[in-house]
């Protein structure tokens, strides 16, 4: 099945017993689990060949190729979808991003993204229709939660663009890492490009690696199960801070793409199971600053966890003695 919107998932032994349309969406993440279910049932998908059901559970060493159907032509209509407004004005507005939103339109998200609300709430955005994201400056994963700004007409969605691009902008994430890292702070420089193998992940190991730089820092630890990191992005390559805990040893807790299914079961004083509850991967984008497009002003927004990540922490607390005590950034 080669060609544009191939794909080919090597299923690893972490993976065995997994659904066929959860690997699927996870390795996939534009595409929703009932839109993978589609692929699947239509024979788009097969495993070692063959086409399978759904539900059929992989086994460690089989590989899962397919590909996606061409694009349908984007057609974005209004949706009136809540918004978390953290600030807005003629120009710009900067919302909190909830888990399990997808910014734009893909394949298997025809509505329901954070495009389809910025239209219904910002009706100048019908004059940036032309672009394939109208307004959307940066994104956010599915699964990742927190600060995010997009621009109201083009002259700022393109001085935006050139913050992002020369790295003006600071963006700090936080994030629930399995272990504890060994000292309280730190940088880590790893290049970052396709993974050799599977091309739907990003690598530490790619042969075309572009450079990458993430920095870090302790905020609370337990039991030396788990710990909260503050991170700071200095460049912005695809999936970076995932790849990066993952390479260090140190995987977002609840990622299915580059976490150990293993680490949580292994975690000491009973945590395992806490951490294997994860509902996602738990990575929020907590602090977004940048100038403003038409004034110049330096502007600093703070997107507070969402209930689930602020939840676990809470049973994490009530599981073991949190150290150090510096508390979740409101």
């Amino acid at each position: 099945m080669a060609g544009e919107g191939a794909f080919r998932f090597p299923v690893e032994a972490e993976a065995a017993g997994r659904r066929l349309d959860l690997f699927l969406g996870e390795r996939l993440p534009s595409v929703s689990r009932s839109f993978a279910a589609e692929l699947i049932a239509s024979g788009r998908v097969l495993v070692d060949g063959r086409p399978r059901k759904p539900a059929y559970r992989l086994k460690a060493g089989q590989c899962v190729s397919g590909s996606l159907p061409p694009p349908r032509p984007a057609v974005f209509r209004p949706e009136p979808i809540a918004l978390d407004v953290l600030y807005e004005d003629e120009h710009l507005i900067v919302i909190c991003k909830p888990p399990g939103m997808v910014v734009h339109p893909a394949p298997g998200h025809d509505s329901g993204t954070l495009v389809h609300a910025l239209l219904h709430r910002c009706p100048t955005l019908e004059a940036l229709r032309g672009e394939l994201r109208p307004g959307i400056v940066h994104r956010l994963d599915k699964d990742t939660s927190g600060a995010l700004v997009a621009a109201k007409d083009a002259a700022s969605l393109e001085r935006l663009a050139a913050q992002f691009k020369s790295r003006s902008v600071e963006k700090r994430y936080l994030a629930l890492a399995h272990g504890v890292p060994a000292a309280a702070q730190g940088t880590v420089r790893l290049p970052i490009g396709r993974d050799p193998v599977d091309r739907k992940k990003m690598s530490v190991r790619s042969r075309k690696a572009r450079p990458a730089e993430t920095g870090w820092r302790l905020r609370r630890s337990w039991a030396g199960a788990a710990s909260l990191l503050e991170l700071r992005l200095i460049t912005g390559r695809t999936h970076q801070i995932r790849v990066h805990l993952a390479a260090v040893g140190h995987p977002v807790v609840g990622d299915p793409v580059y976490g150990r299914r293993r680490a949580a079961k292994e975690a000491a004083g009973g945590l395992g199971a806490t951490l294997a509850a994860a509902p996602r991967q738990m990575l929020h984008a907590w602090r977004l600053s940048f100038d403003h497009p038409e004034t110049g002003e330096r502007l600093s927004f703070v997107c507070p966890p969402p209930p689930d990540m602020a939840g676990l922490i809470a049973r994490l607390d009530a599981a073991s003695d949190p150290a150090p005590a510096a508390g979740c950034p409101a």
